[in-house]
C-alpha cells in the first residue's frame, strides 16, 4: 500500500553525451538536431554509444579502489557519487538505502583471444584438457571476484559510505525495472527516508556484443534512427555505455531537509510475460497501464525504453499505438535508446532520469512522463512521472 509520495532528488547520469545534467538537458532541448555520438570503427561491424573521458578522480579518489574494479563497477560507482552531488546528500549515506541493478562481470577477452589461438591449431580431440589446463592457470584469481555482481554496491559502500540497507539484483532489463519498483515500495510504505538504485552497463564489450550479434539482434554498419532500423540486417540494436544512478525520498524527507524535489514516482509497475501464444509483452503492458490509466494527462510524454530488437520494439510500438487510440491525447515520444544507446540493466534508470529532467524544463515542460521499459528478452515495465508537487525546485 502506498502510503508516501516518493521524489526522485538526484540525477548521476553519464552517457555518450556526457556526464551529469546539463548535456542531457541540453539534448532534450534539442531533440532530432544534436548529432549522435557514435562509435562506428571500434567494434565494427556494430555501432556503439562510447563513454565520454571521466575523471575518476572526482568520485573515486583511491588509484587503489580504480584498480580493483572492473569498467562497469567503475561507470557505476562514478554515476552513484554525481547522484549524491546532485540531491545535496553526502550527508545521509549512513541512513541510505542502497538498490543495484547488475550483470555478471567482465572476460579477460586477451586470454580468450590466446587460448581460442592455440586450441584452433589442436588436432580434434585434444583441445579439451587444454582448454581447462589454461583456463585454470590463466585466469587471475581476482577476476573470479569481479564477477560477483554485487560488487558494484559493495564498492558504492566502500567510496562513498552508502551504508543502509544493500540489495543487488539480476535479470538485465527487468532488474534495472525491479531495482526501482523496490526502492520505491519500500520508501512509500515507511521502511526508510532515503535510497540510491541504479546501473551501469558497459557497450564496448566483446564479449556481450557477440552474444547479441550470433542472437540476432545488434545492428550492423552506420548508425541509423530508430525509425530506420526496422527490417535491418542483424537487427536493430544499438548499446550505449551508460550510468544511472537516482537518489529517491519520500517527500517528508526531502522537505524536512529543504531538498528540492525534481519528479515525483507516481506509479511504478513492472511485469513478466512469456511472450508465448496470448501471453505477450504487448498485453503484459496493457495489463500494467491499467493502473494509471486514469492518471493519464493529455499531453503526457512518453520516454520509450525500447531497444530496438525487432521483436519486442514491435511489441511496445502496438503498445503506444493502443495506448493513444484509447485516449488521452500523446505527447512527444522520445527514445532513450536512439539518445545514448540500449543499456540493459540500466536502461530503465536512465529512461526515469530523462524523464525527470523533462519534466522540470522551464520550457515545453510536459505534464507528465509516461517512461517503458521491454527487455530484449522478458520484462516489461512502466513509470508514470509527475512534477514533483508542493516543493519542486527549478535547476
Amino acid at each position: 500500500m502506498t502510503t508516501e509520495p516518493v521524489w526522485i532528488t538526484g540525477i548521476g547520469l553519464v552517457s555518450c553525451l556526457g556526464e551529469g545534467v546539463k548535456p542531457h538537458l541540453a539534448a532534450l532541448g534539442a531533440p532530432g538536431v544534436a548529432q549522435p555520438v557514435v562509435d562506428e570503427a571500434g567494434f565494427a561491424p556494430f555501432p556503439v554509444h562510447p563513454l565520454p573521458a571521466l575523471d575518476l578522480d572526482r568520485q573515486i579518489p583511491k588509484r587503489g579502489d580504480q584498480r580493483q574494479m572492473e569498467p562497469w563497477q567503475r561507470l557505476g560507482t562514478y554515476a552513484a557519487g554525481l547522484a549524491l552531488d546532485d540531491a545535496d546528500a553526502r550527508g545521509l549515506v549512513a541512513d541510505m538505502h542502497l538498490v543495484v541493478a547488475a550483470g555478471g562481470g567482465e572476460r579477460d577477452i586477451g586470454l580468450d583471444e590466446a587460448v581460442v589461438s592455440e586450441l584452433a591449431a589442436m588436432p580434434y580431440g585434444q583441445a579439451g584438457p587444454l582448454l581447462n589446463e589454461r583456463l585454470a592457470g590463466g585466469l587471475r584469481p581476482t577476476l573470479f571476484l569481479a564477477q560477483l555482481s554485487n560488487l558494484m554496491a559493495g564498492n558504492i559502500s566502500i567510496v562513498h559510505g552508502v551504508t543502509g540497507s544493500s540489495r543487488t539484483f539480476m535479470g538485465e532489463e527487468a532488474a534495472g525495472a525491479d531495482a526501482v519498483r523496490i526502492a520505491v515500495a519500500r520508501l512509500a510504505e515507511g521502511r526508510g527516508g532515503i535510497a540510491l538504485v541504479g546501473s551501469a552497463y558497459v557497450a564496448g564489450r566483446w564479449d556481450m556484443l557477440l552474444i547479441y550479434a550470433l542472437s540476432g539482434l545488434l545492428r550492423r554498419g552506420a548508425w541509423a534512427p530508430m525509425a530506420a532500423r526496422a527490417g535491418a540486417e542483424g537487427g536493430g540494436m544499438v548499446m550505449g555505455s551508460v550510468g544511472a544512478f537516482l537518489v529517491l525520498e519520500t517527500r517528508s524527507h526531502a522537505q524536512a531537509r529543504g531538498a528540492r524535489g525534481l519528479a515525483e514516482l507516481t506509479v511504478v509497475a513492472t511485469g513478466s510475460a512469456r511472450r508465448m501464444g496470448e501471453d505477450t509483452a504487448r498485453g503484459s503492458a496493457a495489463a500494467l497501464v491499467g493502473n494509471m490509466r486514469s492518471l493519464l494527462r493529455p499531453g503526457y510524454a512518453v520516454v520509450s525504453g525500447a531497444s530496438g530488437a525487432a521483436g519486442p520494439t514491435e511489441e511496445e510500438a502496438g503498445f503506444l499505438t493502443d495506448l493513444r487510440d484509447a485516449g488521452p491525447e500523446q505527447g512527444p515520444v522520445l527514445h532513450t535508446a536512439e539518445t545514448i544507446g540500449h543499456a540493459v540493466e540500466a536502461s530503465f534508470p536512465a529512461s526515469l532520469a530523462l524523464a525527470a529532467l523533462a519534466l522540470g524544463r522551464p520550457d515545453a515542460s510536459p505534464p507528465q512522463a509516461l517512461v517503458t521499459g521491454f527487455g530484449v528478452w522478458r520484462g516489461e515495465a512502466l513509470a508514470l512521472l509527475e512534477p514533483a508537487r508542493e516543493g519542486r525546485g527549478a535547476r
